[in-house]
């Protein structure tokens, strides 16, 4: 009962903070860098990615430019840039695990470092309050209203998710502990034999041997 309070409550606590801040990293000319994020199906994902300037007053050289490519877990393309400074992308996930965003800059001599920003975001907080704010013409407490309540059903269907992953965790200990049975069963069995044989073949011996 505890356990299941303190996992409930961390639950909580990872959805209520903030789910997703804008990343920072570095990325090489000729060199590809891998984000991954683990989404739930029929979650809404959205990300926004750019190169920083490092100087405002100047305009982006054209050795900072980006390939950009988001994949399922299995694969699947749901994003894909060629050569761009900044760019988005949303998407409904069709099925869960772990979403790869890569970013890859095209080879240059010499060879140049530059900063990537992104920004993805999933589930509830892949929603643009602002936007449903102005369209709706709503006030501040139903705005927070409707938060909680997009809030709640994100924490209701983690819940199922994580249930569904204990579930095929349990499966998965039932037939390693099986295997291991078996397998234990025929490593004895194994044992046995190899020494009854080696019984057997001693006595053999000594009985041509005439020594018993």
């Amino acid at each position: 009962m505890f356990q299941r309070f303190v996992l409930v409550a961390v639950l909580v606590i990872g959805i209520l903070s903030p789910a997703s801040e804008s990343l920072r990293f570095e990325l090489q000319t000729g060199h590809t860098k891998c984000i991954a994020e683990d989404i739930k199906s029929n979650s809404m994902s959205v990300g926004n990615y750019h190169v920083v300037k490092p100087n405002d007053d100047h305009p982006l050289p054209e050795s900072h430019k980006l390939t950009v490519k988001v994949t399922s877990t299995h694969g699947h393309s749901m994003h894909t840039a060629e050569k761009v400074e900044k760019g988005q992308f949303a998407f409904t996930a069709p099925e869960d695990g772990d979403y790869m965003a890569c970013f890859w800059a095209s080879e240059q001599s010499p060879q140049a470092t530059f900063t990537v920003e992104l920004d993805w975001r999933t589930g509830v907080y892949a929603k643009d309050w602002s936007n449903v704010a102005k369209k709706g013409q709503v006030d501040v407490m139903e705005l927070e209203l409707k938060k909680l309540y997009d809030t709640i059903t994100s924490i209701h269907e983690e819940m199922f998710y994580l249930r569904e992953r204990e579930e095929e965790m349990q499966m998965l200990n039932r037939a390693t502990t099986s295997k291991m049975f078996w397998l234990s069963f025929v490593s004895l069995f194994l044992c046995l034999s190899v020494a009854g044989m080696q019984f057997w073949h001693l006595k053999t011996f000594f009985e041509k041997k005439k020594l018993i």
